[in-house]
């Protein structure tokens, strides 16, 4: 072999310039096509090119018409095959590309060079298309990395007679110079994959910042891993309810797939899967291959990412497979990073609200409390009646802003939850941009605890109308809500300073109404208010 290859190529190259490398007296013919082709497939880091260029000069080597490199999964099948020869007419013919039967998976078996004169003859010899080119002569290397085969090389029809023994020579050198090229790309392409992983979780990083929305976060997780995953589509799903809901809830990041079909999928693969993903798991239907993550974050809800791939396989599946499971896990981190500081966040928000709701109700009202007791007792003592009026509203002034701040302090001291005060001055916020001025929102009594739910799911409701109906008919520029709850009865009152009821008027919202309070064995009403405008009325017992 060494008379045949010669000195080392180094020694012979004019390295980086674009020439053709001279050519020594000291190497034949083929040597020096051996010698030109090693230089050519070593000249591209990129392992797809590097794999074209060696089926390529491998033909150019023999004179074979066609050629093939067939990269070997996991599995044993083929996961990647590159052709040369087939026009895109031919190879779009042929359909999809081979698995490793037949001819093709002798060589996988036994990993030795094969030389046949006719392929069709051999027992082996079956699973071509129709639309297949016909092929006679037939020469098969294995090409090894450090040992462990890698590949096969397939060459077929040779120019002129058969394949022989020269032909196996110098394809067996090319092989095995291709071996180190192979590798060499391989670990720059895997660097490269890694560099695309890191900086895509770098920037997540970067993106999810407080105040958080857990939704677009997730959306940002499954774009992230669309683009660089090179998937055909991506979701992040809630992996503790029912695979319907969860295909249904589902941030999805799809490349010219259609979202619905993409969610048919989702259910597919969530059934197979299981509830309580723990672990990454490869899923295989036959006509779908997803990889179900688990995002492993602490302060959210269980997800995981599921990512779609097409049916073309990739040379580095395994390490890709590795990487995106990384790029998982430091998502689940940023999310966890994110919610912590946000939470942080809130809690200092909470602790001065606390320190607030506290300072007045420690001193403000107390204060407020003081000033109304000392306004009684000097009313006491004052002959003119005009003048205890005036003291007396004063004071009923005084508990209504005792009243208005112990609103507030609620307001400041709730955080969340099924509370009835929430929803109902949420409620009113919501219209105040309706109606551009906000109504005063008074709530009297314990309505958090003392309304049971079958009360509480239609007071909601009556208030929205209530509402409703004052912005689109009263032309009020005013309005007061009460919410009392007290002796075992739940009274709701919107009043304003409107145009007042229409004489006749019927409204569904309060048909409804009415029909509300009479199931619960309670009433209501809506009448015209001394001074002007109209209060709405809704009684109804707490008890059964």
């Amino acid at each position: 072999m060494n008379a045949l290859i010669g000195p080392h190529p180094a020694e012979r190259l004019v390295p980086q310039t674009g020439r053709v490398p001279f050519r020594s007296p000291e190497l034949s013919d083929s040597a020096q096509a051996l010698l030109d082709a090693v230089v050519a497939i070593a000249s591209d880091l990129d392992l797809t090119s590097v794999l074209s260029r060696i089926v390529e000069a491998a033909c150019q080597l023999t004179d074979a018409r066609y050629g093939a490199v067939g990269v070997i999964g996991p599995d044993g099948n083929l996961v990647e095959f590159i052709t040369h020869g087939l026009d895109p007419h031919e190879r779009e013919a042929i359909g999809a590309p081979p698995h490793g039967r037949g001819i093709l998976g002798l060589l996988i078996k036994h990993p030795e060079p094969l030389r046949l004169e006719d392929l069709t003859r051999h027992p082996e010899s079956y699973g071509f298309p129709a639309d297949h080119p016909p092929m006679r002569s037939f020469l098969g290397v294995p090409v090894r990395i450090r040992g462990t085969v890698f590949g096969n090389l397939y060459l077929t029809e040779k120019a002129h007679g058969q394949f022989d023994e020269g032909d196996t020579l110098l394809v067996e050198a090319l092989a095995s110079a291709a071996g180190f090229v192979i590798e060499n790309a391989r670990a720059y392409t895997l660097s490269e994959r890694r560099r695309q992983w890191l900086q895509a979780a770098a920037e997540l990083v970067d993106d999810l910042q407080p105040p958080l929305d857990t939704r677009v976060a997730l959306q940002r997780i499954a774009h992230a891993a669309l683009s660089v995953g090179r998937a055909r589509g991506t979701a992040v799903v809630h992996t503790s309810g029912e695979p319907a809901a969860a295909a249904d809830s589902a941030v999805l990041a799809a490349a010219g797939s259609d979202p619905e079909v993409l969610r048919g999928e989702i259910v597919t693969v969530l059934e197979r899967v299981g509830a309580g993903v723990e672990e990454p798991v490869d899923v295989d239907t036959g006509r779908q291959r997803a990889l179900v993550v688990p995002l492993r974050a602490h302060l959210t809800d269980p997800t995981a990412l599921i990512t779609f791939f097409g049916d073309e396989h990739n040379v580095l599946e395994l390490e890709e497979r590795e990487l995106l499971i990384s790029f998982a896990d430091q998502a689940a981190l940023a999310l966890d990073r994110a919610q912590a500081v946000a939470d942080r966040a809130e809690l200092a928000v909470i602790s001065d609200r606390e320190r607030i709701a506290r300072d007045l109700h420690d001193t403000v009202i107390q204060r407020l409390f003081a000033t109304g007791l000392t306004l009684q007792a000097v009313s006491s003592g004052v002959a003119d009646p005009a003048l205890t009026a005036r003291i007396g509203k004063a004071v009923d002034d005084l508990d209504q802003v005792v009243r208005d701040i112990r609103g507030t302090i609620f307001e400041l001291r709730h955080t969340g939850g099924a509370s009835l005060q929430a929803e109902v001055r949420g409620l009113v916020r919501e219209y105040a941009r309706v109606l551009a001025w906000t109504p005063v929102v008074r709530v009297e009594g314990p309505v958090d605890t003392a309304v049971p739910d079958r009360v509480r799911e239609h007071l909601v409701p009556v208030l929205r109308e209530a509402l409703s109906n004052l912005s689109r008919h009263a032309e009020a520029t005013s309005a007061h809500v009460l919410v009392h709850a007290v002796d075992g009865e739940l009274l709701l009152e919107v009043a304003d300073d409107g145009v007042g009821p229409t004489e006749g008027a019927s409204h569904s919202g309060l048909r409804n109404a009415r029909g509300r309070a009479a199931g619960l064995g309670g009433t209501s009403s809506l009448a015209r208010r001394d001074g002007g405008g109209s209060v709405f009325t809704w009684r109804v017992p707490l008890r059964d």
